[in-house]
């Protein structure tokens, strides 16, 4: 058989549409002994079968795999890939893009005539958002020539910056023999592989041909994994991904290489995060510096005078948690040029502020007197202005804020006036408002300022093409006028606060500004519309406007097809479900069904909606879902994409919502729609109006929340534990309450009363879908999510050894890992088989059927589980941290529960042993009892008296 030259390994998840271009990309190439090797990461949408088709196509030169099930990232689809090739070299390409029709052929060259382990090229990113498909070379400097390198010592700046996996060829002898491998379970899995192959090949290669064409668009609705900084989980593997670069590192005694690792990190990577730090919480930037400064204690300092002096500062002042001086510092480093502070000034230098001066690296890397802030003429400096206070009503915008005076260069003497500029961004002829500004004061390292604003009066947008407008304020000093944009800073900016305006176009269009924080932190406004008549973008303009009016919005069309985008925004989904679908008569037997915001078929609805099917129930079955496409969800139901025109038309006209966590806050549920609450868990932890979070809200956003709770007109409660917490939480009347139990738990009852009755457990089809050994017993690990500081999700790490528990147990229990859906786990090879992940099972209760215990730590599962009558273990190794400082709890866990409640790994491993007789005889009655306090209602029956009370008529 005939042994390619070069295996290109294509990987794909939920691209049906793009993967045949980067397949015919492979076919294409003038290279001919090449084979195509699509890996597909059990997507949910046709991928596959569209590899399927490419590889009966292609027989002799595509094949095509799917993975069981999805990895959530590069690495495992590309491992199973490098297994499953034949040829003497290996590529990689996403789906999404595409290989120069020449890459293969100018590779291999290079390789067999340099016997090099490893060749790269130059890389092309292509930005799909502009107009002309602009095109940016990624490092071209690196790729100048031709050159080999025997270690990567000889071109540090290569491991350093070319980090990407794709715009390489390797042997694939090389990979096998050193047995590198993708990390699996962790983002930013490139920077890792490139640098272990970087370290283990014995020579590269480098050519200064395009090879790889990166296809980059930003404004997809899917933000790639660098796109997310907003998620501390984000950050959180970043930092994994370089400790473990700068582990690899050191063991090969590579310092200058992990010393120039340490400079890109300072201005590239850590970058890229504080930017995002002024419009984020106070909890989320604790959280980041705890992260952060574990990572740049181990910089090497002399990085630090590497890297440009905004970086460094901002480095130093994150390493300091000294946030007064750091947020101005990332403001400037967002938007570049802007001086933030008023500086210091010591012995003739010249600071970026005045603390840290104490220490001699302080004073050396705040030290800006070469930026020379104190001799360029005040007209040059864009000085930062930031928002101190914002309010409206009526119609009257109130500002407040203070310009930085650098080193008190405005004197206090100085004539000073200022207005504020509201100007629209996009428009015909520049339109603009000036307002004066009613309060101007010198307050030495500050000059404040207040203004009010009657938009109404002063602001008359056309209301079609100019749909953003941008706040500045001109601040004259002794007749120079210094050009300032608010940056909104800390101050409470509330988006749903409008301001109602007059267009000159029609209120058909837009009739009111809602303010916007724009990506670089700065105040703006929007046009949208609540007026009467609002309908979607392209009906209004073709049936509603008419005479002048009309004319007026046909010569906008044009732009305003090019606005598309803004103009199908969320705000006028809005103010249509407003204005016009709830306008429609409701359809009497609609049932519109969403489990956990559209993401699954699941859960109490599902029970809901499989019961009314069971009954031959006649009604209208509606499903929301989330995502590309739907997977998983029940045929014989109208599936809509959440968010879409007809989810928004089915809500307003459904007689019925049936969610189990909440359909969108602003959408107001008409009186003929009846909202069935299903809700998703009992309460430990606190909820609601008795969050910390929530009450530190301000009124306004308070008000909000309530006015979306109060749409439930029925909550499903399991308990009078429920009503003491969740209801009371959620500020919902007695009335509102319905004491049948979820509907999800039927199965658990019924599971229970079958094993009473027979002494029997089955575990039905799942464990053999799972590969389970049918000799050994099955323990669910289903902790609840950890919250980092504000609530954001952190990334899964296992609090015991993964490795020892197969080792010690492996031969009795199979080990099931289901974490929460936002987090993935990496299992190391050795435990497969033994230890299983089951994380992307989407329903939680046919796993619970399944195991034969229970560990978890605070998870609402556990009342759940306790249905079933099974042994639990309460894995609570940070129970004080959880308890008190966290959210808080409505009870002491160690009081109630229901099994032994452990801390250590030492005591979780002498519980499993000794299992029987430690979870099981000895918290028989507490079982009982913690199901009687808190799942009293829960009978088996929920679903069907949901059904014969609101649908067939019989409990009415």
């Amino acid at each position: 058989m005939h042994v390619p030259d070069v295996s290109v390994i294509v990987i794909a998840y939920n691209d049906a549409e793009r993967l045949p271009a980067a397949v015919r990309s492979v076919l294409e190439q003038t290279l001919h002994g090449v084979e195509v090797v699509i890996v597909d990461d059990c997507s949910k949408d046709d991928t596959f079968t569209v590899a399927q088709a490419l590889a009966a196509e292609n027989p002799d030169r595509v094949r095509a795999f799917q993975l069981p099930e999805n990895s959530g990232g590069c690495g495992a689809p590309r491992n199973h890939g490098i297994q499953r090739a034949t040829g003497t070299y290996v590529m990689f390409l996403d789906s999404d893009d595409v290989l120069e029709r020449n890459a293969c052929r100018n590779m291999l060259d290079a390789a067999e005539s340099t016997g090099s382990d490893l060749v790269s090229g130059l890389c092309v990113r292509v930005h799909l958002d502009s107009r002309h498909k602009k095109t940016t070379e990624w490092y071209p400097w690196l790729y100048a020539r031709t050159r080999t390198i025997e270690s990567i010592t000889e071109l540090s700046d290569l491991l350093v910056f070319d980090t990407l996996s794709t715009n390489k060829c390797y042997r694939r002898a090389f990979l096998l023999e050193q047995g590198l491998e993708f990390p699996v379970g962790i983002h930013y899995e490139d920077l890792l592989f490139s640098a272990q192959a970087y370290v283990a090949a014995r020579r590269i290669t480098l050519i200064p041909n395009h090879v790889y064409y990166w296809n980059v668009q930003e404004s997809a609705a899917a933000k790639s994994i660098s796109n997310r900084r907003h998620e501390i989980a984000n950050f959180v593997h970043r930092m994994e991904i370089h400790r473990r670069v700068d582990a690899l590192l050191e063991s090969k005694g590579y310092d200058e290489l992990k010393y120039r690792k340490d400079i890109k990190f300072l201005k590239h990577d850590l970058v890229l995060h504080l930017r995002d730090l002024p419009l984020l919480g106070d909890d989320y930037r604790r959280e980041f510096a705890r992260l952060a400064n574990g990572y740049l204690a181990e910089i090497d300092p002399r990085a630090y005078e590497e890297v440009q002096r905004m970086h460094a500062i901002c480095a130093y002042l994150l390493s300091k948690e000294d946030w007064p001086n750091l947020l101005p510092a990332t403001d400037a480093l967002t938007n570049p040029g802007r001086l933030t502070t008023p500086l210091a000034e010591r012995d003739g230098q010249v600071y970026w502020c005045a603390e840290h001066l104490d220490t001699e690296q302080g004073r050396q890397i705040l030290d800006v007197t070469s930026s020379h802030y104190d001799a360029k003429p005040l007209t040059s400096l864009a000085l930062g202005n930031r928002l101190t206070s914002y309010s409206s009503r009526a119609g009257v915008v109130s500002l407040a804020g203070r310009v930085v005076n650098p080193l008190g260069r405005i004197r206090p003497d100085a004539e000073l006036a200022a207005v504020l500029e509201f100007s629209a961004r996009r428009s015909v002829g520049g339109r603009t408002a000036l307002i004066p500004v009613t309060t101007l004061r010198h307050a030495g390292a500050w000059i404040e300022w207040e203004g009010e604003a009657d938009v109404a009066r002063a602001v008359r947008p056309l209301g079609v093409i100019d749909a953003v407008w941008d706040v500045r304020l001109i601040l004259t000093v002794d007749g120079q006028d210094l050009r300032t944009r608010v940056s909104v800073g800390g101050a409470p900016v509330d988006e749903a606060d409008s301001l109602r305006i007059r267009p000159r176009l029609t209120k058909l269009v837009s009739d009111r500004f809602v303010p916007q924080v724009t990506r670089k932190g700065n105040l703006s406004y929007v046009l949208t519309a609540e007026g009467r008549a609002a309908v979607h973008t392209t009906a209004m303009i073709e049936g509603a406007m008419h005479g002048r009016a009309a004319r007026l919005a046909k010569t906008g069309l044009r732009r305003l097809l090019r606005a598309r985008k803004e103009l199908n925004s969320g705000e006028t989904k809005l103010r249509v479900y407003h204005e016009v679908y709830s306008r429609l008569p409701i359809r009497k037997g609609l049932v519109v069904f969403e489990s956990h915001l559209g993401k699954q078929y699941s859960d109490s609805p599902r029970a809901i909606y499989e019961e009314m099917r069971r009954q031959g129930v006649a009604f209208g079955a509606v499903w929301s879902y989330a995502g590309a496409r739907p997977t998983g969800f029940p045929e014989d139901a109208t599936l809509v994409k959440r968010w879409s025109w007809p989810y928004l038309r089915a809500l307003a006209q459904a007689e019925f919502w049936i969610d189990n966590q909440g359909f969108p806050l602003r959408l107001t549920k008409r009186p003929g729609t009846t909202y069935i609450q299903t809700w998703h868990g009992t309460a430990l932890k606190r909820m609601g109006f008795d969050e910390p979070h929530t009450k530190s809200r301000g009124l306004a956003a308070q008000a909000s929340f309530q006015q979306a709770l109060d749409r439930f007109d029925h909550f499903l409660i399991r308990g009078e534990h429920d009503r003491h917490t969740l209801a009371r939480a959620f500020r919902l009347r007695d009335e509102v309450l319905l004491p049948v139990g979820y509907p999800r738990n039927d199965s658990l009852v019924e599971a229970r009363r079958a094993e009473t009755r027979t002494g029997r457990r089955e575990r039905g089809p799942l464990a053999a879908e799972l590969g389970i050994d049918p000799e050994k017993k099955i323990l669910l690990y289903a902790p609840t999510f950890r919250a980092a500081p504000g609530g954001k999700v952190r990334a899964f790490e296992a609090p015991f050894d993964i490795e020892e528990f197969a080792d010690r147990f492996g031969d009795t229990y199979t080990l099931l890992i289901r974490t929460h859906y936002l987090n993935s786990v990496s299992l190391p090879p050795s435990v497969r088989g033994r230890v299983v992940d089951v994380s992307r099972l989407h329903d939680v209760t046919p796993l619970l059927a399944l195991a034969d215990g229970l560990i978890t730590d605070y998870s609402s599962v556990m009342f759940d589980y306790g249905l079933l009558d099974r042994p639990m273990i309460f894995f609570a190794y940070d129970y004080d941290e959880y308890a008190q400082e966290n959210r808080g709890t409505y009870f002491d866990l160690k009081e109630h529960a229901p099994g032994p409640v452990v801390a250590t790994e030492d005591e979780l491993f002498g519980v499993i042993a000794n299992l029987p007789d430690e979870a099981d005889t000895k918290y028989a009655a507490a079982r009982q009892r913690f199901n009687a306090d808190f799942s009293e209602y829960d009978r088996g029956d929920a679903a069907r008296r949901i059904v014969t009370t609101f649908f067939t008529g019989s409990g009415k």
